[in-house]
């Protein structure tokens, strides 16, 4: 990556610049609220962020985490298609831009458009950018739209989706699942790493599929997900580091959290998936890993690599969760 693009702390800088006269009071009360708005059901009619408030404790709150989260799902994305770069890029209920960070960080000179209904999440999220300092991000362009059955959408090169479908009905999900598919040559889709977060993911899978697209990532395949519904869900971990302002807004005293996310990337081009993926947290054990793949032609396995193993068994115990198997 580009040394000059931006990175996790340069967005906690800027957050911090704008946000630092936030009372904390004021913004534990917004994210108290906004925290049950994530955990729970949220109207269609209703944007999540109504004021300067809520909007200015969200991105104290859920900023870093999406944006890590979304970061987790380009890498993926650059992985399977190393050569190819995105020139359009549509964040489709944007709010404050932590996808449209994270794509700046991925690649330089997308033409970013962030599309929400919240006037205030726009507004900060242009003050954000433009403290960036980063052309991609000073020159994206912020509209208002309902997000939803009556969304319009340009054609673009990659769109990102996160956090957004399960504030949708829905017919309004899959209406926005399906202009996605029709306007994106990629598409990114993020979503809370909860059985309903996934599940979400698994029918905006189903529908980019049958619109033609191939999945890049997570999966190594575009096949059925192995997964018996009901019985477990995918879904990975990126870690977080907590500013100052981010621990006072929480109220947390640990320099970091772990945001658990579900998602797909699927394109309309080639790309080369991995063969297997691991789903779950490596359990490093004397002399052995266990990891919990993902497989291109076997579904899903659980592989014992030990010290006989050579080369592979030291490959193994510095693999993560979400990382490709065997190593490149």
């Amino acid at each position: 990556m580009n040394a000059t693009l931006p990175t996790a702390e340069a967005l906690r800088t800027a957050l911090a610049a704008l946000l630092d006269g936030l009372p904390p009071t004021q913004a534990a009360r917004a994210v108290d609220r906004l925290i049950a708005s994530y955990r729970g059901t949220t109207p269609t009619d209703a944007p999540v962020l109504r004021d300067r408030s809520d909007v200015a404790a969200y991105a104290a709150y859920r900023m870093p985490a999406t944006y890590e989260a979304v970061r987790a799902g380009l890498d993926a994305l650059r992985e399977a298609a190393p050569e190819w770069a995105p020139a359009t890029h549509t964040d489709i209920g944007g709010g404050t831009g932590a996808a449209s960070w994270a794509v700046a960080g991925a690649w330089e000179g997308p033409r970013t458009t962030v599309l929400d209904w919240a006037e205030p999440a726009l507004k900060l999220g242009r003050e954000l950018a433009e403290a960036s300092g980063v052309p991609g991000l000073r020159t994206a362009t912020w509209q208002r739209a309902r997000i939803g059955r009556a969304l319009e959408l340009a054609p673009t090169d990659l769109a990102t989706v996160s956090y957004v479908l399960k504030e949708l009905t829905p017919e309004d999900r899959d209406a926005l699942v399906d202009a996605v598919a029709g306007a994106a040559r990629a598409v990114v889709i993020v979503e809370p790493g909860t059985p309903d977060g996934y599940a979400r993911v698994i029918e905006a899978r189903d529908r980019l599929i049958a619109a033609g697209l191939s999945v890049a990532a997570p999966c190594p395949h575009s096949a059925a997900c192995p997964i018996e519904p009901g019985t477990d869900w995918c879904h990975f971990s990126a870690r977080v580091s907590r500013s100052s302002l981010h621990r006072r807004v929480k109220g947390g005293s640990l320099s970091h959290e772990d945001e658990k996310f579900s998602y797909v990337v699927a394109t309309r081009f080639p790309t080369d998936p991995v063969r297997a993926r691991v789903t779950r947290k490596p359990q490093l054990r004397k002399g052995q890993v266990l990891l919990e793949l993902c497989t291109r032609d076997e579904g899903l396995q659980r592989t014992t690599v030990t010290k006989r193993h050579g080369e592979l068994y030291r490959a193994a115990r510095d693999t993560a969760w979400g990382d490709a198997w065997p190593p490149p």
